[in-house]
């Protein structure tokens, strides 16, 4: 093949007939009908999943990321017409798989449960959101038998937002351990952002068309004086994708705040709007001073006009930049070498939205409580299923557990890739099936 982004890891692809899709179109289907996708429809955006059908849930944030990457791409198109052509496919199918993908690798009840699963991990490679997206597309769900989804390499590329491994990204020395799980501080165990030792081999192959100076670079760290080290590099579709994830996350998720009375007209004055009005921006300080007058107004369709004029702000602010001249390295690799920015101001009014979600929502303590319970709850069932994986685990679970203990492999992955898997609701029905008498023991039959 002559563009090695374009090979899978298992080069048999079943040839159907009068096929004429593209790589990208392929890996997007694969993505969209896989289990892993349908189930973020059960998972936790912000707002708990099931407690009302207005709130986003991990599947309405990923469609709407897809959507808003399109638009970036269709900018982009716009701006860059000549260097759109060397670097992008024809169509939207790529950046649509990343941003449909992003987040299938998150676990039950959100962050918390990201925290608990770490912390269970803690001796066994780590746990991390976006290594188990990579795991789950790269190994676990059924398409094939060893590779997961079979994706092209350049769509694995893309979905790794952090190239580099948990055990060399954890700080030294870790956290004290609490003397119960009811103790654990989310904030003390918090997992580096990487990927999994166990998935090195794959790892190795997405990365393997890079130079060695080039795959260097690209997996270099940033030494923190607290925390954990992070990575600094992505590639160009990985840096679309993050910034779609961003502005949904920003902006799109503020609504829900909005609509539902989580936040102050108030407080969103005080903390955003006159941030706004600071900014070196006419557009923006134009814009701000009726901002929370459509957003806290009772009609939708005025705070749908708000919402869709900040998005596209966001959207059209996008900018291709040459990594190389901004941050002095030197990248041979097109892929790496360029990336999507906004510009300063674009950067700053996004930053401030999301600081807003962060503190005002996302930090309010009847969500946190939610976070402490869902976080409880899988580190109960991980310490259960540990104790006693063969009796426990659905028969296909057991199975890989078995097969790795054989073979002298990480076979608590197995479990966490079990738990991971979990939505919202099956994770609390499993609690309640093992630990409570008001439980149904109606589970073994699904697997994950």
């Amino acid at each position: 093949m002559d563009n090695p982004w374009l090979a899978r890891r298992l080069e048999r692809v079943a040839k159907r007939h009068q096929d004429h899709r593209s790589p990208f179109q392929r890996d997007r289907a694969r993505i969209l009908h896989s289990a892993a996708f349908r189930r973020l429809q059960s998972k936790t955006q912000v707002m708990g999943s099931g407690q009302s059908d207005f709130y986003r849930t991990r599947l309405t944030h990923s469609l709407e990321a897809a959507q808003i990457g399109s638009g970036i791409i269709a900018q982009i198109r716009n701006k860059y017409p000549q260097e759109s052509a060397e670097l992008f496919p024809a169509d939207d199918s790529l950046i649509e798989s990343l941003c449909l993908a992003h987040d299938i690798g998150h676990p039950p009840f959100g962050h918390g449960g990201e925290v608990a699963l770490h912390y269970m991990m803690r001796d066994h490679g780590g746990f991390e959101g976006n290594g188990q997206t990579f795991r789950i597309v790269a190994h676990l769900e059924p398409f094939s038998e060893n590779f997961g989804m079979n994706l092209t390499r350049r769509t694995l590329l893309g979905l790794i937002k952090y190239p580099q491994v948990l055990d060399k990204l954890q700080c030294t020395p870790s956290p004290k351990q609490p003397k119960s799980n009811r103790e654990l501080k989310a904030d003390h165990w918090h997992p580096p952002k990487g990927l999994y030792q166990d998935d090195i081999e794959m790892i190795d192959w997405v990365l393997s068309p890079l130079s060695t100076s080039d795959k260097t670079e690209f997996q270099k760290t940033l030494i923190k004086t607290k925390g954990h080290q992070k990575t600094i590099y992505k590639s160009l579709d990985c840096s679309i994708m993050e910034l779609a994830d961003d502005i949904a996350y920003g902006i799109h998720d503020l609504e829900d705040a909005i609509v539902t009375g989580v936040v102050s007209k108030e407080d969103f004055i005080r903390q955003v709007i006159d941030r706004l009005k600071k900014l070196n921006n006419q557009w923006m300080q134009s814009y701000s001073t009726t901002l929370a007058d459509k957003l806290f107004a009772n009609q939708r369709f005025i705070q749908k006009e708000a919402i869709g004029g900040l998005v596209n702000y966001l959207i059209t602010a996008v900018e291709l930049i040459n990594v190389n001249e901004i941050k002095a390295t030197n990248f041979q690799e097109p892929l790496l070498k360029m990336n999507a920015v906004h510009p300063t101001i674009a950067a700053k009014t996004l930053q401030i939205f999301k600081d807003f979600v962060y503190q005002y929502v996302i930090k309010q303590t009847s969500l946190q409580q939610i976070e402490y319970r869902g976080q409880q709850i899988v580190m109960e069932l991980f310490e259960a299923l540990a104790s006693d994986p063969e009796r426990l685990l659905p028969k296909n679970t057991v199975i890989r557990w078995q097969q790795a203990e054989q073979k002298g492999q990480n076979s608590y992955r197995i479990i966490a890739d079990y738990v991971a898997g979990m939505t919202d609701e099956y994770a609390t029905r499993l609690y309640q099936t093992l630990f409570l008498p008001i439980g149904q023991a109606d589970f073994g039959k699904h697997d994950y």
